[in-house]
């Protein structure tokens, strides 16, 4: 019997009627101008509601060509579990609305052997949300060709532990069947979420918000993990996904394919004018081959 991971945040985070959501996403992805000759090897994306976020994980992945790959990384932090190490699922199978998807147990036992991965209970991993939101997508855009998934839950890792894990993993960025999804909101401002970052040489809050993501944005697009840690370090931007980012940053150093990240899509959840607002931004990345 498969131990399928239930969508538990579907109705309230997304649509849960099948019908419905693939529509929206349909609708999201025709408004999407895809550059020709663009094919992502690797993607960056948010992961909250998708009534605030859905229109910009659509920048991502349309351009993804399906045919290209027979596997998907997924890599997101953890909200609820803290851990200094990444996590695997114990389950078989992830569950969505518009169907599911088998867990690559293959890689898994790799990943396993390394002893660098913890496994999470059924129940940590339905109560995190960065993997889910997804994992709709990744099921629409696949459908139609076969393929696994290997879901990673990235903890709270230091940099020496984002490079360990980003040389472990660098090798399977190399196989051009597989492609990653990296999951990450951008800068949650406001006094709920403890950060009121607040450069007033920019504009109004929400115009400092953006010109702080975009110093972010620019870090992760030249592709050197110090970089990124560097802002982080300087401006504590409160990036859920900075774990996951700084793992792919370091991934691309364990590589032998040269890659370009660019970001196509940037939006916020609102444009904060005072210190009472608080807003959520989410930012869309698409990583491609660079030919020699």
């Amino acid at each position: 019997m498969p131990k399928i991971r239930r969508p538990s945040h579907a109705s309230s985070w997304y649509q849960d009627d099948a019908s419905v959501l693939n529509a929206q996403i349909d609708n999201w992805k025709a408004e999407v101008q895809r550059e020709p000759g663009v094919s992502a090897r690797a993607i960056i994306g948010p992961h909250a509601g998708y009534s605030y976020c859905g229109h910009v994980m659509a920048y991502a992945y349309k351009h993804i060509d399906a045919s290209n790959f027979k596997r998907v990384f997924l890599l997101g932090p953890s909200h609820h579990v803290f851990t200094r190490k990444c996590m695997l699922s114990s389950q078989t199978e992830y569950g969505t609305p518009l169907g599911s998807m088998e867990i690559d147990q293959e890689v898994y036992e790799q990943l396993k052997a390394t002893g660098r991965f913890e496994m999470m209970s059924q129940d940590v991993d339905e109560d995190e949300h960065s993997l889910e939101l997804h994992t709709p997508y990744i099921v629409h855009t696949m459908r139609g060709q076969p393929f696994k998934l290997v879901p990673i839950m990235v903890g709270a890792l230091s940099t020496e532990g984002e490079a360990q894990y980003g040389k472990l993993l660098g090798p399977y960025l190399d196989d051009p069947t597989n492609l990653f999804v990296v999951s990450s909101d951008f800068c949650h401002w406001g006094s709920r979420f403890s950060y009121t970052y607040y450069n007033r040489e920019k504009g109004h809050i929400w115009e400092s918000i953006t010109w702080l993501d975009h110093l972010g944005m620019s870090a992760i697009e030249g592709g050197n993990p110090a970089d990124f840690a560097s802002y982080l370090e300087q401006y504590r931007n409160t990036i859920c996904g900075r774990h996951p980012i700084g793992v792919f940053l370091n991934m691309l150093q364990h590589s032998n394919l040269r890659h370009k990240i660019r970001f196509t899509k940037y939006d916020q959840s609102s444009k904060c004018t005072a210190q009472s607002h608080s807003s959520v931004s989410y930012a869309a990345a698409v990583v491609t081959v660079v030919d020699d």
